[in-house]
């Protein structure tokens, strides 16, 4: 890990955590209320982690009716909670045999899409959980245009466009965020975007706010008829 990440890491502000955690469970009663009624095979979740902290992978272990769990990612999981694991980068190509054990009736991610890097990345990714989902996917990411910015804890600079932001978090010593493939943040207009550029339309947008913003976005898509 980045020195400089570390000692991002160790003044972590315990109000924030807080408001995560709140986020996150109500990003969690918004599936909830969605999808209720369902009964999911399985569930895939995408870009997990091996973070033990109290909101880490906290939308997948709390949704109602999942059988079984699958995950994708690119760390190394060691958990016992999934079935299956693939260590592999969700915007690279998948094979078929990879398509074939891992299709899901409900393919999730959270807080993930802003750091897989460009935007044709996020495409890909958002075409590999198409190509992986049998019924529903879900994509949950951060609004860019929302006040106070998450990940750094600034207000405002992420406003600016996309390069002079980098170059101040750069000149901050925050330079494991300015590196677009770390941290590159989404709009509803990008989400919007890059759903057109798959051609694909059957899909809603929710929201969720803080301090009367939208701090975070819901994409959920369905693939049935």
């Amino acid at each position: 890990m980045k020195k400089d990440l570390q000692i991002y890491l160790s003044n972590h502000n315990f109000f924030f955590d807080k408001i995560l955690i709140k986020k996150r469970l109500e990003i969690l009663n918004i599936l909830n209320f969605y999808l209720k009624d369902q009964i999911f095979e399985d569930v895939l979740d995408i870009g997990t982690t091996n973070d033990l902290n109290k909101s880490s992978n906290f939308i997948i272990k709390n949704l109602k009716n999942i059988k079984s769990y699958k995950c994708i990612s690119n760390q190394r999981i060691n958990s016992n909670l999934f079935s299956k694991i693939l260590t592999k980068s969700i915007t690279k190509d998948l094979s078929e045999k990879e398509i074939a054990d891992f299709k899901s009736d409900l393919v999730i991610s959270n807080a993930t899409i802003e750091h897989v890097g460009s935007l044709d990345n996020q495409i890909k990714m958002c075409e590999n959980m198409i190509k992986l989902s049998k019924k529903y996917f879900v994509i949950i990411t951060p609004n860019r245009f929302h006040p106070i910015e998450f990940h750094t804890k600034l207000p405002f600079i992420h406003w600016f466009n996309k390069n002079l932001h980098r170059k101040i978090l750069k000149t901050l010593k925050l330079n494991f965020f300015s590196k677009e493939e770390n941290l590159n943040l989404l709009s509803q207009s990008d989400l919007v975007l890059i759903m057109k550029k798959i051609n694909f339309d059957k899909y809603e947008i929710k929201k969720i706010k803080f301090l009367n913003f939208t701090s975070n976005m819901i994409l959920i898509g369905s693939k049935s008829s």
